[in-house]
Formats: structure tokens, sequence, C-alpha cells
């Protein structure tokens, strides 16, 4: 094995680290499993769980982190566009809307750089996904929402919606211990595969991690109930 493809990343700022990312995608076994975990995740992703107007729970994000920690970010972002595009295609729930495969692909791309030739650890696995629920959930997401209302429909939409916040603060920490639980089930298998390189694994949760996990929760609800005291402050009284 060549020690380019034994190396690991402690941060994506590196041009090597990028250069074996765009090198991933002339391999023919890297192709085959690119197709085969994008229709997956496009067959998981049209599997919905309505909990409210509006608000759906996919395991979707599963494949996604899977893949995108296999081949690298460059990958990531073209599997992301073609699974959200295809998955429109067969399941439409609605007009498409492309600023919403933009998300899709930076929730792919983010994956990979927390994941894709990284020494992976339960923290390193929990703050990949929370960066994807904080940018790509809360905040990009409402955004995109908005205008494919307005400009789409024609209606108004409330870009900081609280139950759809809710949701996602709630499910930050489930979907952070599925995903360590996962890979710590699949990282050995793969790792000797040759299909990641992640270093030796040991993910596990200890009340560190726990009390971790918990933390962030609580952050970004503070965050939110800040907002919303805020907006409560500053509101105008109607004549």
């Amino acid at each position: 094995m060549s020690e380019n493809n034994r190396k690991l990343f402690k941060t994506p700022f590196s041009a090597e680290y990028w250069l074996l990312s765009v090198k991933e995608m002339k391999s023919v076994q890297v192709l085959v499993i690119a197709a085969m975990l994008t229709a997956l995740r496009i067959a998981i992703k049209s599997a919905k769980i309505p909990i409210g107007p509006d608000l759906t729970v996919t395991f979707g994000f599963v494949v996604n982190a899977l893949g995108s920690m296999i081949y690298g970010p460059v990958m990531a972002a073209v599997t992301s566009a073609a699974s959200d595009i295809i998955g429109n295609l067969l399941f439409p729930s609605g007009a498409f809307f492309f600023p919403f495969t933009l998300v899709e692909i930076l929730g792919g791309v983010l994956f990979a750089l927390f994941y894709y030739r990284a020494p992976i650890t339960t923290m390193r696995v929990v703050w990949g996904r929370f960066a994807v629920t904080a940018i790509c959930n809360l905040i990009l997401n409402p955004i995109c929402m908005y205008y494919y209302y307005m400009l789409l429909l024609g209606k108004s939409y409330t870009i900081f919606s609280l139950p759809r916040i809710i949701k996602n603060l709630a499910l930050f920490p489930v979907q952070s211990l599925i995903l360590v639980v996962l890979f710590n089930a699949l990282l050995p298998v793969t790792n000797r595969l040759k299909l990641t390189h992640t270093g030796e694994v040991k993910l596990q949760i200890s009340r560190r991690e726990i009390i971790a996990i918990a933390g962030l929760t609580i952050v970004s609800a503070l965050a939110v109930a800040g907002y919303y005291l805020y907006k409560a402050l500053t509101a105008v009284p109607a004549a």
C-alpha cells in the first residue's frame, strides 16, 4: 500500500487532501460504491416520517455520512446533487427548487470534511453531525423554504419556525449517537477493505461525550431562545 493510501489528515486545509479527493473519482471501485450509495440514499430519503406540517424525519443522513467518509468532498458533492435531483424526479413532493440541491451538496461536503481520511473519534463524529444540523438544517434550509414559498407558491413562510428548530435540536443527539454506533460497527470492516481510511477506530460513548452532546444541544437551544426573546423585546406593538 502506498503512503498516500494510508495518509490521514487532521484538517482538510491541505492541497494534498483535495487532490486525493479528486483522484477518488478515477477509481472504478469508488464510482460503483458511489452509484450504489446514491441509489440507496434516494430510496431511504423517499421514506419520510411526518411529524407535523412541513416537518418530516428521514434517515438519508446515515448513507450521506458513510459515503462522504469513503469518497471525500468532491465525489460527495456530485452524489449529493445526483441524489437530490433524481430523487425529486422519482419521488416529487413539490416543485423542484435548485437552492435545496445546493444545501444537499453542502451537507455531503461538510460530512466529508469531518470524516474523509480523518482520525475518527466520537467527538469528531458528533461535530460533523452538528455542523450539518446547524448550517444546513437550521440556517440554510429555512431560508430556501422562504424563497421557495415566496417565488414559486406566492405565499409567506416564517424562516425561524419554532417547531422546525425544536425538531432539529431534538434529533441532533439521537442522530449523532446513531452515527457513532454505525461507524463503530462498520469502520473496522471498511478500513480492512480499504474503502475508508480512519486509523484505529475505538468509538466510545462515555460520560464526557454524552455531556458534550447535551452541551451542544443546550447551546443551540439557548441561541434559539435568545433569538425569540430578542424578537419579543424589539417587536413594535400594533397601533
